[in-house]
């Protein structure tokens, strides 16, 4: 039989559109195409997450909402006044030494050879420095990027559970990977009668890792702010945590794990982890995704230095403005300044066909492939490579294979990485055109999402993942609203680049493609199979009457799920945290030489593994 597909069941997570499950962040970025009843909810979710009181019908309400969503004016901290230390030399007046006086507990371990000093009691030391003393005074500096995709004003995803200090992304790893598991609207107790507890998989990661104060942030300045480092700042800075806060705190698992990271392209690298393992290691379920908090003054620092953001300056003089327009920061195949950073956790639930059948699941999607490739020799690191018309043009290849040459070139269209940097939109253009000519896809249609969200670093392909899903529910393919024309040095012979939405029949989109060009080299390609191509699959696989009994076993699922974004629309949930809940212990098991029985799962973990080698 041929391997098994996976299908996406549930997805969820927050950025800075607002909750991912559900559609809603989708939503946001298509406001003005959609339906009033689907607008109304997701002004009413985006209300809830932000604190509001008043109704979001009212227009000061909706503008209030628009005005702190997406990318914006920085909000986490002041760019006016943003902290820093300042290297100052002092001197004594009139060549007379420096003198001055510091408690005895303040006197450094080594004291510095110019020091004369004498102690006065037993409090104070008076110091005299016959030379300048070279000295750090606490300052503030305006910071040249003010622009960044931020969740929406009033979120704090850590005031929603006992968040014990975690980083700001572990905490987007907690509430995200509950928001994708509600979503599902699955009995997580009857699943697991289903499996083997080591049938289940999570891959998840930062890129980054943890950089804020809570994290490696903290980590490495407390030595130079007079402060000692925490128990938990290594750990938790660690760039796999976000798969190891869902096995430990959310999910309990007890099958593979691990963080792929791969830059910018880390989610499709998680995502590839949990499809070949659903495929090829006879997992029945995975969860994946990435959670990413990146919208910190050393590092968009940091970015700018390497001039890969979108300066104030540059900005302000493509518009020909004496004031920055932070909302159309990112400007993807348009002539544009550099990327706009932003923070996110978004999370997948995967299973095999066989199990979301037999479950009663809700699919919205199978999941081709993910192809990955490394850029070969190259100039630089941040510099592009070959890699990507590879994983591109594999992804074509198979589309070609499943659904036939001529619904390539009219069924289908592509989230492109898209990062608003004069480099990106000449060589992914290039990329895509290309091939585009090369499949004979005339005007392929083109999203490009961080115009809205900015760049959420290793969650940014999941936001591209969850928006092609809400395509297949709504009918709208993102236009890139930031821009108000192409670029002249754009390939677009064959691509559809426009600020305006399109409006499609949801039937007629067979594919869409998902595609990331990470720092380094890292390129990957994700292939997503829309809801009736992969019915079509099921049903040629499992036969009409088992998508039939299926079907019956959805209506339960959609009501539960349904009465989650209910919940979740008019209050905050508190998410799935089992901090120090249920925890098994060696003697609580049923250890054989042939199965170990874990408590709480009906079957128990097969012992009896094959030999895949020749016997000798």
């Amino acid at each position: 039989m041929p391997m098994k597909l996976p299908v996406i069941v549930g997805f969820g997570g927050f950025n800075p559109a607002g909750r991912i499950s559900f559609h809603h962040s989708y939503r946001r970025t298509v406001i003005d195409a959609i339906g009033e009843e689907d607008r109304n909810n997701t002004y009413q979710s985006l209300a809830t997450l932000m604190g509001l009181q008043d109704n979001p019908a009212k227009p000061a309400t909706r503008q209030y909402i628009n005005d702190h969503t997406l990318i914006r004016r920085i909000e986490l901290w002041d760019p006016d006044a943003t902290d820093c230390h300042r290297v100052v030399n002092l001197e004594g007046i009139d060549n007379e030494p420096l003198r001055f006086r510091i408690p005895v507990t303040d006197m450094p371990k080594v004291v510095p050879e110019a020091w004369k000093t004498t102690q006065t009691d037993n409090k104070c030391v008076v110091v005299e420095v016959p030379q300048s003393q070279q000295v750090l005074i606490r300052d503030t500096q305006v910071s040249r990027v003010s622009s960044a995709g931020q969740l929406p004003t009033g979120f704090d995803p850590g005031s929603s559970y006992e968040s014990r200090n975690h980083p700001r992304a572990l905490q987007l790893a907690i509430v995200g990977g509950s928001d994708a598991i509600r979503s599902t609207g699955l009995d997580w107790d009857f699943i697991y009668s289903k499996i083997q507890p080591d049938q289940v998989a999570v891959y998840a990661g930062s890129a980054m890792g943890q950089l804020d104060t809570e994290g490696a942030g903290g980590l490495l300045q407390a030595p130079f702010l007079g402060k000692r480092p925490t128990s938990k700042q290594a750990a938790l800075s660690l760039p796999e945590m976000p798969a190891d806060f869902i096995n430990a705190y959310v999910l309990g698992g007890l099958g593979s794990t691990g963080g792929m990271i791969g830059a910018c392209a880390t989610f499709l690298y998680n995502l590839r982890q949990g499809i070949d393992e659903i495929r090829h290691r006879g997992k029945r379920l995975a969860i994946v995704g990435s959670a990413e908090a990146p919208v910190t003054p050393e590092l968009v620092e940091a970015y700018r230095t390497m001039r890969a953001l979108a300066e104030d300056s540059v900005l302000m003089k493509l518009d020909g403005s004496k004031t920055v327009n932070n909302r159309r920061a990112c400007r993807p195949f348009s002539s544009n300044a550099g990327f706009t950073v932003a923070e996110a956790g978004t999370y997948l639930v995967l299973m095999d066909d066989e199990l979301a059948l037999e479950v009663g699941a809700n699919i919205y999607a199978g999941v081709a492939d993910v192809f990955v490739n490394a850029d070969g020799i190259k100039k630089s690191i941040p510099g592009p490579g070959v890699g990507n018309y590879l994983t591109v043009g594999k992804a074509l290849g198979l589309s070609r294979a499943i659904i036939g040459e001529e619904a390539v070139k009219t069924k289908t269209f592509i989230h492109a990485h898209g990062t608003g940097t004069p480099q990106n939109r000449v060589t992914e253009s290039h990329i895509l055109d290309s091939m585009a000519k090369h499949f004979g896809i005339e005007k392929w249609p083109v999203a490009a999402i961080k115009a809205y969200l900015g760049h959420t670093l290793a969650p940014a392909s999941g936001d591209q993942i969850t928006s092609a899903l809400g395509t297949w529910t709504h009918g709208v393919i993102p236009g890139i609203a930031t821009i108000d024309h192409i670029a002249d040095d754009v390939y677009a012979d064959n691509l559809r680049i426009a600020p305006e939405h399109l409006e499609v029949d949801p039937s007629s989109i067979d594919i869409a493609f998902v595609n990331s060009k990470g720092f380094g080299g890292n390129n990957a390609t994700g292939v997503l199979l829309s809801p009736e191509v992969t019915k079509r699959i099921l049903k040629k696989r499992h036969g009409a009457h088992v998508l039939l009994k299926a079907e019956k076993r959805r209506e339960n699922t959609l009501v539960q799920a349904t009465e989650y974004d209910a919940l979740a629309t008019k209050s905050i949930p508190k998410p799935i945290y089992r901090f120090d809940d249920g925890v098994i212990e060696g003697e609580d098991l049923g250890l054989s030489s042939t199965s170990i029985q874990v408590p709480g799962y009906e079957h128990s973990v097969d012992l009896n593994v094959e030999n895949p080698y020749e016997s000798i």
